[in-house]
Formats: C-alpha cells, sequence, structure tokens
C-alpha cells in the first residue's frame, strides 16, 4: 500500500514515447510542475496531452511543448502560449479545443467507467456538426478536422431538445499535483489549485501525485479527502523548495493610494 517513490524521475521512467497524458492545473495553478520537469529530462517525446491548457511559453507544459516533445492536445484554453498558436498554426501540433465543462466531465466519465455521454454544449455548432480544424499543413489548409458527432433528441422539462454524445476520455498516465498527500494515494487539493486535477488523477490508468506535504496514512480526515488513493498509483513527496516554486501566470497589484 505504499505508494511513495524515491523522486519524480523514477516516478515517470516508464511513461513511453507515444503515451497519452492527463495533467492537472488550470493556467499555472495547481500544475504538477516537478513531473513535468522530471518528463522533460526524460526525453519522452510524440506525447498526447489532455489538460484545459498547455501552460506557458517558459513553465509547465510549455516546456515540452517548445522542446517538440508533445504532438497532440487536448484542451478547452489556449489563449497564453505564443509557440503554442505558432506550432498550430504551422501544422507542427493537432489540437481538439473542447468545451471546458465537456473536457471536465469526459475525463471524469474515463475515470468512473462511463464510456459516454450526453450533453446539450455544443448542439448547433461544429462542436457537434464536426469541421473544426484539429490540424493544418505547412500551408495553413486543413489536414485532419474533427468529425460529426451523434446527436439525438430527449424530453425535458423544458419540452424535447437535442443533445450531443461526448465520449470519456482514458488516458495511459495521469499527471497531478496535491497539497497534502499519505502513502496510500489520498490526496487532497488546496482551493483553486484543485482545479482539473481531481479529474486528470481519476482517468489516469496510472496516475503519479506530487505533494507538498507527505502524511501517514490516517492523518488526512477522510471526509476532507478530494482523490481516494485507488484512483492514485504512485507519489512523490516534494521538497520544500520545489513545493514554494509557483509560478504566477499574471502579477495584478494595486498602486498605493489608488
Amino acid at each position: 500500500m505504499d505508494k511513495v517513490v524515491t523522486s519524480a524521475a523514477e516516478a515517470v521512467t516508464d511513461i513511453p514515447d507515444g503515451a497519452t497524458l492527463s495533467v492537472g492545473g488550470f493556467g499555472l495553478c495547481g500544475i504538477p510542475s516537478v513531473l513535468i520537469q522530471a518528463l522533460l529530462e526524460a526525453g519522452t517525446t510524440d506525447l498526447e496531452v489532455v489538460s484545459n491548457n498547455c501552460g506557458v511559453d517558459d513553465w509547465g507544459l510549455g516546456l515540452l511543448l517548445a522542446r517538440k516533445r508533445i504532438r497532440r492536445m487536448v484542451s478547452s484554453y489556449v489563449g497564453e502560449n505564443k509557440e503554442f498558436a505558432r506550432q498550430y498554426l504551422a501544422g507542427e501540433l493537432e489540437v481538439e479545443l473542447t468545451p471546458q465543462g465537456t473536457l471536465a466531465e469526459r475525463m471524469r466519465a474515463g475515470g468512473t467507467g462511463i464510456a459516454a455521454f450526453f450533453t446539450g454544449t455544443g448542439v448547433g455548432t461544429q462542436v457537434a456538426e464536426g469541421g473544426l480544424p484539429w490540424k493544418y499543413d505547412a500551408a495553413g489548409n486543413v489536414v485532419v478536422s474533427s468529425p460529426a458527432k451523434q446527436t439525438q433528441v430527449f424530453e425535458t422539462a423544458e419540452g424535447p431538445k437535442e443533445f450531443v454524445l461526448e465520449r470519456a476520455i482514458v488516458a495511459d498516465f495521469g499527471l497531478v499535483r496535491a497539497w497534502k498527500g499519505d502513502r496510500h494515494g489520498n490526496l487532497v487539493y488546496r482551493q483553486s489549485a484543485g482545479n482539473f486535477n481531481n479529474l486528470a488523477a481519476m482517468c489516469g490508468r496510472v496516475t503519479v501525485a506530487e505533494v507538498e506535504e507527505l502524511v501517514e496514512p490516517g492523518e488526512i480526515d477522510p471526509a476532507q479527502v478530494h482523490t481516494p488513493g485507488v484512483f492514485v498509483h504512485r507519489v512523490v513527496a516534494l521538497t520544500p523548495q520545489q513545493a514554494a516554486d509557483k509560478r504566477i501566470e499574471k502579477r495584478t497589484v494595486t498602486e498605493v493610494g489608488r
């Protein structure tokens, strides 16, 4: 039951080229930065990454992107990474843009064994009808576009409504960051740093968690656990320096007297 490994490098050593990763975080908040760095140093490439966004140019998943380690992204927001936009428009990166709530539910469904679900989000748009550009060639022509999805009309309290079928996401590996975790893999996230971490942990076949504070089994109140240890396979305890290294994406301050 002791899932603690000695280092981040050991925790990601068996992630192969071509793997699909689910990665927690929102912007730079709650990202598993130490595991991402270990993956970068391991040289792993040709990755498909499922994450709300792709970090920024010099931090988070942006580090893997800058070194052409990511082949495909499934995301809901990509606006803070200029290299991401460049690679996408140059035909170097495939991108499946997904509505944010739909992305969250696809990940949750993958973690709970639900193969697919119907949602009203995207009905009447290219999300349902297909044709969203997933990949360009170097000349700017669309070479891969999203397929049309199954739709169905259901009776609702407001009358008949059309819904679109979305398929669950299951990743080969999940990478997440927690505020606190025990040796059995039970995790607690702190405030907004929880974001996509619980979902990324759930939908990974093998989930690795870096934790800012490692405690012994029983020290976490079961009622406070956000991700049960059943979803977590490896735990990496961060050093105080690693735990404190949290970048701010956009620093906003108020001038004194205004």
